[in-house]
């Protein structure tokens, strides 16, 4: 009932989080007289297309002009702005699993944090938000605010180690491939594609791991005693994801090379195939064409063993031609 009446609103979801693993789900008429108990936290996570969502962030919900312009803006790149009073501002981005997206079109993910409240805005869905409600669902959800973000960033993660485990798999598979038959022709416009996605991904994940080491570094007032350290193991997988996808883009530029290496190999093998022949020929067309010139004086004409001695000739000069090029190693 909630989200019918929340989705008028531009709201995706409004849950108060328990602190124990827990959430309630509140209306968008409950949020100006809100209370939080010590231990809970307030998610909100907004529709950024929605024009309710603009008017409730720039008239009540608290945050500056400054904050509301840059949740707002059109395009962004994953970045952390630290805020007076403990808050936050972190933009992330996530792999596009919609149904006919492209996945290194990423997803972006805008939060606003502080100590009890999360505000984050979607444009496209996320499915990671969706595991989230999942969990809290089940109530093996994140207790805090802190935890919020952290159990954000660790599933947007996962889903980019799946993306970066397929396209080594489709590599793997051309790479086998080829050893089993060396006449084999890979397929370009796949490989192609697995390399632009690599450039499309780093393009963001670069950015993004500076992020999660940065929150490892400089830990706010509010965040857990550990949080730190989830947050340094999240860049050292980030880390680790980013070498294998760099990994994975040269082992298929690798195997484009490869393959553009055989061609030129296989092309120059026959021009040169060609070319002997046409070595081979045109002695003996060059003799033909002189004893076929319609002029008085030719040898043989007037004997009746000329045709033979002609060819005889030209055999032989064929031979000849055929030992020279052997002992020049040329065939």
């Amino acid at each position: 009932m909630f989200e019918e009446e929340n989705a008028q609103w531009g709201l995706v979801h409004a849950l108060v989080l328990d602190g124990k693993g827990g959430a309630r789900a509140i209306a968008r008429t409950e949020l100006d007289a809100l209370a939080l108990q010590p231990q809970e936290s307030l998610w909100l996570h907004w529709d950024r297309s929605h024009p309710q969502t603009r008017t409730w962030l720039r008239h009540d919900s608290g945050l500056n002009e400054f904050a509301c312009d840059l949740l707002l803006e059109e395009n962004t790149r994953p970045r952390l702005l630290p805020l007076p009073e403990a808050q936050m501002l972190l933009f992330l981005r996530g792999v596009n699993l919609n149904p006919g997206a492209e996945p290194e079109d990423m997803v972006s993910v805008r939060i606003f944090a502080e100590a009890q409240r999360v505000i984050s805005l979607r444009l496209r869905p996320l499915r990671a938000s969706d595991e989230l409600l999942q969990q809290l669902a089940e109530g093996r959800g994140p207790k805090t605010a802190s935890e919020l973000l952290l159990s954000m960033a660790q599933l947007l993660t996962e889903k980019v180690q799946a993306l970066i485990s397929d396209l080594s798999e489709v590599v793997d598979a051309e790479e086998e491939k080829l050893e089993a038959d060396k006449r084999y022709a890979p397929d370009q416009g796949s490989l192609q594609q697995i390399r632009r996605r690599a450039a499309g991904l780093r393009r963001f994940l670069n950015p993004q791991r500076e992020i999660y080491a940065q929150l490892a570094r400089n830990k706010w007032s509010w965040f857990a005693a550990d949080d730190a350290d989830y947050w340094n193991e999240l860049n050292n997988s980030l880390t680790r994801y980013l070498e294998e996808l760099e990994l994975t883009r040269e082992r298929a530029a690798l195997v484009l090379e490869s393959e553009d290496r055989r061609r030129s190999e296989r092309m120059n093998r026959t021009m040169y195939r060609f070319g002997i022949i046409t070595c081979i020929f045109l002695p003996m067309s060059f003799v033909t064409g002189l004893l076929g010139i319609n002029v008085g004086g030719i040898p043989g004409s007037d004997s009746p063993y000329g045709f033979l001695f002609a060819s005889l000739l030209v055999l032989t000069l064929a031979l000849g031609q055929w030992w020279l090029f052997r002992r020049l190693r040329w065939v």
